[in-house]
């Protein structure tokens, strides 16, 4: 494929979905069989034409994540790093997820795995590793572990 064919077909997958600078890198070097130079000029106009953005990506990256898979910060900073985008774009995303609803998503998910967990002698750590591979950090999870805990014994 040439480099105008695969601009095009970027252009236009970019006017779908967001895409970071290195998923179209990568996609651009698959189509032109590993031509770096092109590629490279490929993603540049794309860049200019503003149908890649990283600051753009990160954000909606953050906030998908965050209200419908229920990540938490640790994981979308650690999953948007290896797709190389920048500390101050993840930062900038990643202030624009309200602590609030993500904490409610997580003891909301918290909830749900605990009432799989009953009467496992392993409950409070199998919770906790749980809510830590989600991508919470530990104060966060342990506090919604102790109100999960602190429900259970009421009841």
């Amino acid at each position: 494929m040439d480099a105008a064919r695969c601009l095009s077909r970027l252009q236009k997958l970019c006017s779908k979905a967001e895409y970071c600078r290195a998923d179209v890198y990568r996609k651009a070097l698959k189509d032109l069989e590993g031509d770096e130079e092109a590629a490279g000029r490929v993603v540049e106009q794309l860049l200019a034409d503003k149908y890649v953005d990283d600051a753009r990506y990160a954000s909606a990256y953050a906030r998908e994540k965050a209200s419908l898979q229920g990540w938490g910060p640790v994981k979308i900073r650690f999953q948007l790093r290896a797709k190389g985008v920048s500390d101050a774009n993840i930062h900038a995303a990643l202030e624009e997820v309200e602590p609030e609803k993500a904490r409610a998503k997580l003891q909301k998910l918290l909830e749900t795995k605990a009432k799989t967990l009953a009467g496992d002698p392993q409950f409070k750590l199998k919770l906790l590793k749980f809510g830590l591979g989600r991508g919470y950090n530990y104060d966060q999870v342990e506090e919604a572990v102790s109100k999960i805990i602190a429900t259970f014994a009421a009841q």
